[in-house]
């Protein structure tokens, strides 16, 4: 049975006339960029039609801020306790500080696929926005993407920027870093480059470095052989699972770029139990420059994201989105650091 309009009408009328949710609603009525132009003409029409008035002091009301924020971590297996991807607790510092900045106050938690983030945060009036930090297979979460952005829910997210991209993103530029990680392994005259990492659209990210690496290669005549790709999630026990794969194939490879740093850490421990050298033998670039990146023997060459720029680049945006206002540009450069695993 459908909706009956009230005798004084509401929003929740206007959202079922329209075909919208009442967030649109509440966002078109009050001049949102966020919502077409054709859905605020739309709205706005109903709402004439129906004598709808806003109510200032219930608006003023709702759009009071808390001027707090919510950081969400995606929980990743990890060898301690803290289910916290190391890249991530490593960010944590300068999304921190700026919001210090800004006079922001910043709750942290963690986040479940099945969990309302935007019922226990936002709309709770607990937070006036999430920064969302790790994600595991994409496909499955582009989905809470596209609820979260239909709902109306300020977010903003680390992950793959891209024209297909859901909801406000930052990220860095993977295309251009796994050239930069290609580049330096065929300077140094290795030609026959591993990825371990997947290399798919459920995990974006993994599948930018490896293109970059590709296209690398492709530009100085070498073609990459996907036998020598090997997928793998973020964790030192799949690194080392996934080399010992790639070494049983048999296919001859001289280097491995490795799609985070904890892959390439338990990539290394693979290659010396299988006799070979770091990096006489094999080459070897990590991405991240997390902490024990400089701990390994060798101590790794590895990609480095921007991590202070990431941290304020993410509170920007979420203030941005809050204000309705655009937000500053989204993706972030990485620089290569040699360490002696490429023989640096």
């Amino acid at each position: 049975m459908g909706r009956q309009p009230s005798s004084k009408p509401t929003s929740f009328d206007i959202a079922y006339l329209a075909g919208v949710s009442q967030p649109t609603v509440s966002r078109a009525l009050r001049g949102s960029r966020s919502v077409s132009l054709a859905t605020r003409q739309r709205i706005e029409a109903i709402a004439r039609d129906l004598n709808y008035s806003v109510d200032k002091n219930a608006s003023s009301l709702r759009s009071q801020r808390s001027n707090t924020i919510a950081l969400l971590f995606f929980e990743d297996p990890t060898p301690d306790e803290s289910n916290i991807n190391p890249f991530f607790l490593a960010m944590l510092g300068s999304i921190t500080r700026q919001c210090g900045a800004r006079g922001l106050d910043l709750l942290i938690s963690f986040q479940k696929m099945e969990d309302d983030w935007h019922v226990r945060y936002q709309d709770s009036h607990r937070a006036d926005g999430l920064i969302l930090l790790g994600y595991g297979d994409y496909t499955l979460y582009e989905r809470r993407l596209t609820d979260l952005v239909g709902h109306g829910t300020h977010f903003v997210r680390w992950g793959s920027v891209g024209e297909d991209t859901i909801g406000p993103t930052v990220g860095s530029d993977n295309i251009g870093a796994g050239r930069l990680a290609g580049d330096h392994l065929l300077g140094l005259g290795r030609h026959y480059i591993a990825f371990l990492g997947h290399a798919d659209r459920h995990y974006p990210e993994f599948a930018d470095r490896y293109a970059g690496l590709c296209q690398a290669m492709m530009a100085r005549g070498v073609a990459p052989d996907p036998a020598l790709q090997v997928d793998a999630l973020t964790a030192e026990d799949a690194g080392q699972a996934a080399a010992r794969t790639l070494i049983a194939r048999g296919v001859p490879f001289d280097a491995i770029f490795a799609a985070s740093d904890l892959i390439a850490i338990g990539a290394m421990r693979a290659l010396a139990e299988a006799g070979l050298s770091v990096p006489g033998d094999v080459a070897i670039v990590g991405f991240d420059d997390i902490p024990a990146a400089s701990l390994t023997n060798p101590p790794l060459t590895t990609v480095m994201q921007d991590i202070k720029g990431a941290g304020a680049l993410l509170v920007d945006t979420l203030v941005a989105r809050i204000e309705d206002r655009a937000p500053p540009p989204d993706i972030l450069q990485a620089r290569l650091v040699i360490r002696r695993s490429t023989g640096g």
